[in-house]
């Protein structure tokens, strides 16, 4: 047994007498966790002895499991089903690994040199009222990722850094996507109007225009601004009445409407196509 305590021992732990106790049940959870383990189809050896995983996050998971740091981690790991989720943990860390491994697979945040010098897309996002602290951090993601001009948080309800839910949302992407709140969305279309730029409303109405058929660049705008509106009521009717032209999704379901931030990134992407294609054939 002392091998196996000696694999498992934790450097954290300065008591030999303290650190004794949380031996007991060892080699149960050890049963445990190899049990469920090879249920989800991972073989435990693959990841104990093996040289890829010396060291890992999965293979940290795996040894705190069996033999805890604390008191607290001890009763944890004798919860009745804590041997499922730890192995679904190690799954994903190994997974994740992998991943990490394959230099093809572009899932990695660009380092700032690599994007320095991309210049910002002429698209604004307002966003007039959207209560959502989520909807808002999701919709900051996404203009970050295509680069967008700025984002105008606008009204008196819309949440803004340093929001706890919004900044979680948004997994880093607040720090680099311009932003700025404007107490008077009408104000903020208004200001955008008379620099030229084509503000357009994203609402079900009677005079919405399909997306796919909407020029967002016209040759004599400088730029674009997209509305998106409160997640109840949408977007004010006096800035409705402002906008130069007001889109819609065409929806095909029983439902008319989708999520703000499922929207907004459709809108952005649809303009990042437009872009594109006015670069292509000018």
């Amino acid at each position: 047994m002392s091998g196996q305590q000696d694999q498992y021992k934790s450097k954290c732990t300065s008591s030999p007498e303290l650190e004794s106790k949380y031996y007991e049940g060892m080699e149960e959870r050890k049963n445990k966790l190899h049990a469920v383990l090879t249920e989800i189809g991972i073989d435990p050896v693959s990841l104990t002895e093996s040289a890829r995983y010396k060291g890992s996050a999965a293979l940290r998971a795996y040894s705190s499991f069996i033999l805890p740091k604390s008191e607290g981690a001890l009763a944890m790991a004798n919860q009745p089903q804590r041997a499922q989720v730890i192995a679904n943990n190690i799954s994903f860390l190994m997974r994740e690994q992998q991943s990490h491994e394959k230099t093809w697979l572009r899932n990695h945040d660009k380092a700032l040199e690599e994007i320095k010098d991309v210049e910002f897309h002429p698209i604004t996002i307002i966003l007039d009222n959207v209560r959502s602290a989520a909807n808002v951090g999701n919709i900051l993601r996404s203009a970050e990722a295509a680069k967008v001009k700025q984002c105008i948080l606008g009204g008196t309800m819309t949440p803004s850094p340093p929001n706890k839910q919004l900044l979680k949302t948004a997994m880093g992407a607040a720090e680099y996507v311009p932003y700025k709140t404007k107490k008077s969305t009408l104000e903020a279309i208004k200001e955008l109007k008379e620099n030229n730029v084509k503000v357009i409303g994203v609402e079900t109405t009677s005079k919405s225009v399909s997306l796919w058929t909407s020029d967002f660049f016209p040759v004599e705008k400088e730029g674009v601004a997209f509305v998106f509106g409160n997640e109840i009521i949408g977007v004010d009717t006096t800035c409705l009445e402002e906008c130069d032209e007001i889109i819609i999704l065409p929806t095909h379901g029983v439902k008319n409407s989708l999520n703000v931030s499922n929207c907004a990134s459709i809108v952005i992407w649809e303009a990042l196509r437009q872009l594109e294609e006015k670069k292509r054939d000018p």
